[in-house]
């Protein structure tokens, strides 16, 4: 689905927006969400999703490792060669997701969804 902004949209899911409210007793009273269903107007539509700390961080250090790896001493080239590696998982996860749309909505009983994947909502 292409989205557009001012295209009214309808959530696909349900969206936990808040963790278990506990009451000072230790009690859980419950959870906050938005329903499935929960209409509203786009607001925003965005390309890819910013990438992450973890992915910032590899692209950060492989090129910091094909700039300045040759002049390293091979103790610290093996350890960035390391972090390089630890960090590839995220690296590939992004990249394998590709172009992914995110929106802004604002939804009619006033919550404000940013940053949401178009996959979640379904034209109204």
């Amino acid at each position: 689905m292409t989205l557009r902004e001012g295209q009214r949209v309808r959530l696909a899911t349900d969206i936990g927006l808040a963790d278990a409210v506990a009451r000072p007793a230790g009690a859980v009273v419950g959870f906050l969400s938005l329903a499935a269903g929960a209409e509203g107007t786009v607001e925003r539509v965005e390309g890819q999703r910013p990438p992450g700390h973890a992915v910032l961080e590899y692209e950060r250090l492989r090129s910091l490792l094909g700039d300045y790896g040759h002049t390293m001493p091979a103790e610290s080239r093996k350890r960035l060669e390391e972090e390089v590696t630890a960090l590839e998982p995220e690296w590939t996860a992004f990249q394998e997701a590709g172009s992914r749309i995110t929106v802004r909505v604002c939804f009619d009983n006033g919550f404000v969804l940013d940053g949401a994947h178009e996959e979640v909502l379904a034209p109204a």
